[in-house]
């Protein structure tokens, strides 16, 4: 063989290792186990309803999740009044409330005479252990209660005061 069918040959096998390596092995999707989300606006609550907010997590597969919840709620009212938000998980797959998972977020009450605004802000956490069958959004829900007089806000809040968030993490399958 010549020094230039040698050569030849040896520059044709550089170039075709050259041309492959753009080219990739297909991975394996990778599993998320765990995440945390921010709420990313306020929400304002109407009296008396479950509202759903905009905070959601997607659990990817069977199997039982730890979920941690951080909930700012923010009130004002004028005395006389006593109002509060709950807040709770809502399995939107389904349509079902987390079991055991309502918690008191914030309250103002205020029964003094005058008309001098009152308000406060409060953290709640929520902490549940939840067992789903394939993949389910898990929601942050709130709602308003006006037992005396009514708020003149009442909004689950979220900024760089006090986030609202919501983590998920597969403990087991």
């Amino acid at each position: 063989m010549s020094l230039t069918v040698v050569g030849a040959v040896v520059a044709l096998a550089a170039s075709a290792v050259l041309a492959q390596s753009g080219v990739s092995v297909a991975q394996p999707p990778v599993r998320v186990d765990q995440a945390v989300e921010h709420l990313g606006a306020q929400v304002d609550l109407p009296a008396g309803a479950w509202t759903d907010t905009p905070l959601e997590v997607e659990l990817p597969r069977v199997g039982v999740y730890a979920l941690d919840a951080d909930v700012r709620g923010r009130l004002s009212g004028i005395p006389s009044v006593n109002t509060y938000i709950s807040a709770r998980l809502w399995n939107d797959t389904s349509d079902s409330v987390v079991p055991d998972s309502e918690r008191l977020v914030n309250q103002i009450i205020d029964h003094n005479t005058g008309d001098a605004l009152t308000g406060s802000n409060q953290t709640a956490p929520i902490s549940e252990l939840v067992r789903v069958d394939g993949p389910t959004t898990i929601r942050l829900q709130a709602r308003r209660i006006d037992a005396v007089g009514s708020a003149t806000v009442a909004q689950i809040y979220s900024d760089g005061a006090g986030r609202t968030s919501l983590r998920f993490e597969r403990v087991s399958r």
